[in-house]
């Protein structure tokens, strides 16, 4: 037969307090230091010999002559690989957790410069079981630290993912590596030259039994009107009345899923984007150079729509691309708001829901 006590969950009063806190006293007033040390070191004010305001004497000088042996790391504590039973809200499966914007200067084989070495920023995450409460953070970082020295490729990636991976024992592993490409550019008439710097991303997906790649490009480009060229052309010819069309600085985020085989060079996209849409906007300009910048424009007058199009038709193009997906913002300057447009090829990319500050993200200041 079970019997209940109605006095197992009542809260405790403040006579209860009073009378365990008698208890606890008593028993520290006759109790060796091991013994309360072991306890609570806290409670050494309650010994026999202690002073009212008796506190543990830690000691405030950064102990430099101490060294961590096995023995010690191992009585340490480590909340992220604790039980299940350590896990705070609902017990699920999470498909990504890890490092965000870790930084190292990494090398970087290109077409036409040799190797590059470029600050690179790093987002590596895994999955996470639903019965772990956590994962060793550090050794993300430190896995890229192992093939910090080699020139990255994608096949490099990949073995930096494949030792966090197993490392922390996850299903599925991520790693998105975005730099800033340099690219000497030449004026379109001076002769002058200059950098141009790309935003590009390498992204390596695992997941299940399956592996992808992906790079990303911001290409940055002039979009003139084609609605406003012809008004302002009108108005020329019907009033004699002077006019501009007006133009805006735009950006393309070009992402692709990059086969196997041949090599995919970040001038390679590069090239296809500026086949594509030439406007691209200029470094080095003399007066020649902008003259002609006007009459580029001019010659290619693109909507939103027409951008979106016109890099889906060079990619689809070539047979290392994959399935793809293009972001277009026309950053107007007649309109206070953006003109934008998404255009995807195959199942990759595709997507009912977009990040509400993804079209945000594409403004670039130079």
């Amino acid at each position: 037969m079970n019997m209940h006590s109605p006095e197992i969950d009542r809260k405790p009063s403040r006579e209860d307090a009073e009378a365990a806190l008698a208890l606890l006293k008593r028993w520290a007033g006759a109790a060796h230091d091991a013994e309360i040390e072991q306890l609570d070191p806290a409670l050494v004010r309650f010994s026999a010999d202690a002073t009212p305001d008796a506190y543990p004497v830690l000691s405030r000088q950064y102990p430099e002559e101490f060294e961590v042996d096995p023995a010690y790391k191992a009585r340490m504590p480590d909340l992220q690989n604790g039980p299940s039973s350590l896990i705070r809200g609902e017990n699920r499966m999470i498909q990504h957790v890890g490092i965000s914007n870790f930084r190292l200067p990494l090398r970087y084989r290109t077409r036409d410069n040799g190797d590059l070495c470029l600050e690179t920023s790093v987002t590596g995450t895994v999955s996470l079981d639903a019965d772990k409460k956590g994962i060793n953070m550090s050794r993300i970082m430190r896995s890229f630290y192992v093939h910090a020295e080699k020139t990255f490729s994608f096949e490099v990636i990949e073995a930096a993912l494949d030792d966090y991976k197993n490392d922390l024992e996850s299903f599925d592993a991520r790693i998105n590596m975005a730099f800033r490409f340099p690219l000497k550019v030449e004026s379109l008439r001076s002769g002058l030259m200059g950098y141009q710097y790309y935003d590009i991303a390498l992204e390596l997906v695992d997941k299940g039994e399956e592996r992808v790649k992906i790079m990303h490009l911001d290409y940055v480009y002039s979009s003139t009107c084609p609605c406003s060229l012809e008004l302002s052309e009108h108005a020329r010819r019907e009033r004699g009345q002077l006019a501009t069309p007006h133009s805006q600085r735009s950006v393309a985020r070009v992402s692709v899923e990059v086969l196997e085989g041949d090599c995919l060079w970040f001038e390679d996209l590069i090239e296809m984007c500026r086949r594509a849409v030439p406007t691209e906007t200029q470094v080095m300009v003399k007066r020649e150079d902008e003259q002609a910048f006007a009459e580029l424009n001019a010659a290619n007058p693109i909507f939103v729509e027409d951008a979106a199009r016109l890099f889906a038709e060079q990619l689809q193009q070539d047979t290392r691309v994959s399935d793809f997906r293009v972001v277009a913002s026309h950053q107007e300057s007649l309109h206070s708001h953006d003109a934008v447009s998404v255009l995807t090829e195959g199942t990759r990319f595709a997507q009912d829901s977009l990040d509400p500050r993804l079209f945000a993200s594409l403004f670039h200041v130079g």
